[in-house]
């Protein structure tokens, strides 16, 4: 019973966000309370909330600060060279400008922490997608996407969690993965530009310069056809870009959203710090370098780099509280978020749905199937780690396949690599604090970005899964 109503809770989520008939918020809040007093365990729901708040407090702190940091860094400039040179590079073309936004993810995903690398990524690219009216779920799903195949860094967090709960060395796991998960990467970036094909046939392109200028005095280079203000998969258009003969694009809309385009380019704004640039750069060194060595709790690191970003670049009080206001609105979708997500975890926990769902999952594996669970292993990764949090599968659910596993004898560590395929796919996951800072700084509904880029991140996570096992690493 709680296996199906488990199931059936994730789907009646899914769904309506999807068709948007909830609000991602209130879809995280109300569907797992119905389905609480549903299993007769309405009474408790109190307990469960409390508990998944307590669980994922720390996490919505972490993003709280990191957006005021990240946000004053970009006020200050910090990142305008970066998007500078991703310009020159793309020239105004969508299918470099899709690649550019695969490879500038894949880099800052070094870093390990998703949330930091969505804020660069988006910071940098967002104003070329505007200024072209390119599909911004394609730069949300390819972002996510190339994220969550560098998540499976050892810092990162999968990897570390697999090695915790089956006892092994996290390089035993990861070192042998790295043929795969480059494949994976290059899938990726393969995939950038098909899709980044697909949209220059739609928007065409702009040479540089015509990028560069106001949007009224740009001329569309035709490249194919298409107005520069189409939806796309899921875009959100806004004013389409001037005609050949000068005359607005066919995109429609407001063009509300498209004003704000080159903020991040603008040379005058009355936020940059010039002066205080290289502070500026290396207070993020170190504080991304004292992340990666754990030297203080994540929250604590970006708790004190804000303050510290704050008071030195800002000394003016009105000033600070200005630049606080200005990220208000991305500070409250984030965390709103993370704690309604709280309500959905705690829930899907506390009542026990996870864990009749996971091994309802296990149960079903065919007998014949023990010598191939390393196969197995890596199929269930995608839905489970997109379903459940890395914790939970990880430290609930891989255990038992190792057990299993064993039992045929295939060896833990091929199941711990197994197990790490799915995080492409993990990415967008509902559950994962970080796509909302994705989704949230990109003004991208979360469903068109769910229905989007969920087809393309499981094949991702397949392709990984299938070269590990063509190179005999699983």
């Amino acid at each position: 019973m709680l296996t199906v109503l488990g199931f059936a809770m994730i789907a009646t989520f899914l769904v309506l966000i999807m068709t948007k008939k909830m609000s991602p918020i209130a879809a995280l809040v109300l569907i797992p309370a119905l389905f609480c007093v549903a299993v007769g365990q309405g009474a408790r729901l109190g307990d469960y909330v409390i508990e998944g708040v307590g669980n994922l407090a720390p996490t919505a702190a972490m993003l709280m600060f990191a957006i005021v940091y990240f946000g004053v860094m970009i006020d200050v400039g910090l990142f305008d060279p970066i998007v500078r040179v991703i310009l020159r590079f793309c020239k105004a073309d969508p299918v470099r400008i899709v690649v550019g936004t695969a490879v500038l993810a894949a880099i800052v995903s070094l870093d390990g922490d998703g949330s930091t690398t969505f804020m660069i990524t988006v910071s940098a690219m967002y104003p070329l997608y505007k200024r072209l009216g390119m599909s911004l779920v394609v730069m949300t799903g390819v972002a996510a996407t190339a994220n969550g195949v560098m998540n499976t860094l050892p810092w990162g967090g999968p990897t570390a969690r697999a090695a915790t709960a089956l006892k092994l060395d996290a390089s035993d796991i990861f070192v042998p993965m790295i043929p795969a998960l480059g494949t994976g990467l290059l899938f990726v970036f393969g995939l950038a530009y098909v899709l980044g094909r697909r949209e220059r046939k739609r928007v065409g392109y702009l040479t540089l310069d015509e990028a560069l200028v106001p949007e009224a005095d740009a001329v569309l280079v035709k490249a194919g056809g298409g107005s520069a203000g189409g939806s796309g998969d899921g875009g959100r258009g806004g004013k389409g870009a001037a005609g050949p003969s000068g005359t607005p694009g066919a995109g429609g809309g407001t063009g509300e959203e498209s004003g704000d385009g080159f903020q991040g380019l603008d040379p005058d704004r009355a936020t940059l710090r010039p002066r205080l640039y290289w502070f500026n750069a290396g207070l993020t060194v170190a504080l991304l370098t004292a992340m990666i060595l754990e030297l203080l709790p994540i929250p604590v690191l970006f708790l004190l780099g804000a303050a510290l970003a704050l008071t030195v670049n800002y000394p003016n009080m009105a000033e600070q509280k200005a630049r606080i206001a200005a990220h208000a609105d991305n500070v409250l979708n984030v965390s709103g978020m993370v704690f309604a997500a709280a309500v959905f975890t705690g829930v899907l926990t506390g009542t026990g749905m996870v864990k009749h769902m996971a091994d309802w999952l296990v149960g079903a594996i065919p007998e014949g199937m023990g010598p191939h669970m390393g196969l197995v292993t890596g199929v269930l990764s995608l839905p489970l780690t997109y379903f459940m949090s890395n914790d939970g599968f990880y430290f609930g659910v891989l255990p038992v396949l190792a057990e299993a596993g064993a039992a045929h004898g295939v060896s833990p560590v091929e199941i711990a690599r197994a197990s790490i395929a799915g995080q492409a796919l993990h990415m967008s996951s509902p559950l994962v604090p970080a796509v909302y800072v994705l989704v949230g700084m990109a003004k991208v509904e979360f469903g068109d970005h769910t229905r989007f880029t969920v087809k393309w991140a499981a094949l991702t996570s397949l392709v990984v899964l299938a070269a590990a096992i063509l190179f005999g690493i699983v």
